[in-house]
């Protein structure tokens, strides 16, 4: 099997290069050889690679300066993913896209389903539902797996900043009014690797197999909590946590930290119809942690 994996420098793509290297022949692109938001080059991308299958890790990721930069979001995050499933679409190529916990407006008080309506608060949340929409209309075979919180040892996410934060000041600040799925991003990579090695063992072809199993379904860690609690498990299963500077973690809440974007108080997601669908494991999001800071 041919991959085209596109985003290559993101935490998410990373980790599925390497996760996915038993599976199939990676070929991995991303900004500026490829260029989501141009059309024309995701044609003659996909034309000359002829790959089995296309996985699209990319994404404009910046939530607050999505909210000035909208051409760019909404090309790179909801334009371009549907051109890249219509161009599929027109060779029978299967699509994996991945999205996000923002789509919801965060006002449910129980973790969201797939068939909860979505409702974003903010303008990048706003882009990747468009992208949602755009893949699904765009092409009958495609997988979308809606992530949350993501994180790894690589890229910009919170876990690392926590960490930079931790070896800096004594006292940190952080918000208790947001609840959601801490989720690391090679978990998500693994998963998507069994749901692979899944349809390779159907009688079907790989486009047949995603098309049976078309939609929308939520892959985060098992669980949810909020950001001063995920905090204070990051400090506890920090490496060589005797040399960071941190004495305490304080509880604040949102408004104290006032951002261009709004972020929903409560976004996690329930993840039972991936579980029932693919039979795969989804470890807590503690033990996710856990194995992130052990690696």
């Amino acid at each position: 099997m041919k991959i085209l994996l596109i985003g290559e420098k993101g935490q998410l793509a990373w980790e599925l290069a390497r996760t996915l290297m038993p599976i199939g022949d990676i070929v991995p692109v991303d900004y500026p050889a490829f260029d989501i938001s141009n059309k024309e080059q995701i044609l003659e991308t996909v034309y000359s690679v002829v790959p089995d299958l296309v996985i699209n890790a990319s994404a404009y990721t910046d939530v607050d300066r999505a909210e000035t930069e909208k051409e760019k979001a909404v090309a790179i995050n909801a334009e371009g993913p549907g051109w890249l499933a219509e161009i599929c679409q027109s060779k029978n190529i299967p699509v994996i896209h991945y999205s996000t916990d923002f789509v919801f407006d965060g006002m449910k008080k129980s973790p969201y389903v797939e068939t909860d309506i979505p409702n974003p608060i903010n303008f990048y949340g706003r882009t990747k539902l468009k992208g949602e929409e755009a893949v699904l209309n765009a092409t009958e075979s495609a997988l979308i797996f809606r992530l949350a919180w993501l994180y790894s040892s690589r890229g910009n996410n919170f876990m690392k900043k926590f960490l930079e934060w931790a070896g800096k000041y004594e006292i940190i600040k952080v918000v208790d009014d947001q609840v959601g799925n801490p989720t690391w991003a090679r978990f998500v990579a693994e998963a998507t690797a069994s749901i692979l090695a899944e349809s390779l063992s159907s009688d079907l072809p790989l486009y047949n197999w995603i098309k049976e199993h078309k939609g929308i379904y939520h892959l985060t860690g098992s669980g949810y909590t909020n950001r001063y609690e995920w905090s204070c498990k990051i400090w506890e299963f920090a490496p060589n946590r005797e040399n960071l500077k941190i004495k305490r973690v304080e509880r604040a809440k949102t408004v104290d930290f006032p951002t261009p974007a709004g972020r929903p108080a409560y976004s996690a997601l329930d993840c039972s119809l991936v579980k029932r669908t693919f039979s795969i494991n989804i470890p807590s999001w503690e033990e996710q942690l856990q194995k992130c800071m052990d690696n």
